[in-house]
């Protein structure tokens, strides 16, 4: 492996109550379908080291830990699934909620349901951006987005490239990471937006709508991509649009908030974090077995599955190619900017935002008091 190991086995009052108005007409539509859960899958069996836990001895927290995750296979699904932050925080009690994208995410994030969550980089760019101006900052990547987001057509159709889409009818989630790389598909292909019917879907929504043959093709994520892949071909992929120069990402992002109030909260969240991560780029039984019981999917297809994307340890992740350090930014907060530019020819964002002000939203502290490699 290179680099940072890409993986061949694998994106007052008053004013709160403002911004959540604001936040619920503008981020993407739909409901988001969220659902509370304690850990509600069975255990598996973990190799994760009890003793690598976060030491709890002298860590002030918070009665309830309230993080949105999203049905993503990567390290998150892993840390929830063990109850890694359980074991961390006993004082605490963890409350897991799940969404179906990230607008939703940022949604909660605003009405105050939810402390940590996960969305991908146009989202949380949005987040970071005008109007919103949501008081988080970005402390650790999930993932890198590759095939594990995928432009797919039904193979009735008859189109075998991007051009052949037009006229076709099209979903995915607005203002999504799918959303910015099919629209950075359509370009790299010389096809107009105009040229073809977008329509706003969450994933179950697109598997319903793709089921019922509603819809000619999606981009979108796994699982959901896979079951769509069924009776389906892939045109392209988040890899290929990345290479060509439009990456994204799965992120955490952590309200200002707690992070000011319960700063030991957020360092063993993002040493669980890793410990994760080491575990599925060591490919360990039990970190795959995590991700299916928590996706009610085998083994083998989490571990198909996750070949889509580049699980990052707290080291890499201070690379100039990412996050960087506080004494030297990486170049994560220019793909921020791109991301935004892309959501301001959408009307989602005021203004792209000044280098700076994306970069001040990047917590660049908590990689770096994560350690080792």
């Amino acid at each position: 492996m290179n680099g940072y190991r890409a993986r061949h086995r694998r994106l007052p009052l008053a004013t709160m109550a403002a911004l959540a108005a604001a936040v619920l007409a503008a981020c993407s539509s739909g409901s988001s379908g969220a659902s509370s859960t304690a850990g509600s899958a069975a255990p598996a069996a973990s190799t994760v080291a009890a003793s690598s836990a976060p030491s709890t001895s002298t860590v002030s927290a918070p009665q309830e830990l309230r993080i949105g995750y999203q049905a993503i296979p990567n390290g998150d699904l892993v840390v929830k699934n063990q109850k890694l932050l359980e074991k961390a925080l006993p004082d605490s009690t963890i409350k897991w909620v799940q969404f179906d994208s990230g607008g939703d995410v940022n949604t909660a994030i605003v009405a105050g349901s939810i402390d940590i969550g996960l969305a991908g980089s146009s989202p949380v760019t949005k987040g970071l951006s005008a109007p919103l101006n949501i008081p988080y900052s970005v402390p650790w990547i999930h993932d890198v987005i590759g095939d594990a987001e995928s432009l797919v057509v039904r193979n009735s159709s008859g189109v075998t490239d991007v051009k052949g889409l037009v006229g076709k009818k099209i979903a995915t989630p607005f203002v999504s990471t799918s959303h910015y790389s099919l629209l950075a598909a359509l370009k790299l292909a010389g096809v107009a937006p105009s040229k073809v019917k977008l329509i706003d879907l969450q994933p179950p929504d697109i598997l319903a709508a793709w089921k019922r043959g509603d819809i000619d093709a999606a981009y979108v994520w796994s699982p959901t991509l896979d079951e769509l892949k069924k009776d389906g071909s892939v045109l392209t992929t988040s890899t290929e649009v990345s290479k060509a120069g439009y990456p994204t990402y799965d992120l955490a992002v952590v309200t200002n908030k707690l992070r000011t109030t319960y700063p030991d909260v957020v360092a063993a969240w993002t040493k669980a974090q890793n410990e994760a991560v080491t575990a599925l780029q060591a490919d360990d039984p039990g970190a795959i077995a995590s991700i299916a019981a928590e996706l009610n999917l085998s083994n083998a297809e989490v571990e198909s599955q996750i070949k889509g994307l580049t699980f990052l340890t707290a080291k890499e992740q201070q690379s100039s190619d990412f996050l960087g350090t506080t004494a030297a930014p990486g170049k994560f907060a220019a793909s921020l900017q791109s991301a935004a530019e892309f959501l301001k020819t959408q009307g989602a964002i005021d203004a792209v935002p000044e280098l700076s002000t994306l970069q001040a939203g990047i917590d660049t502290d908590a990689v770096a008091g994560v350690g080792g490699s």
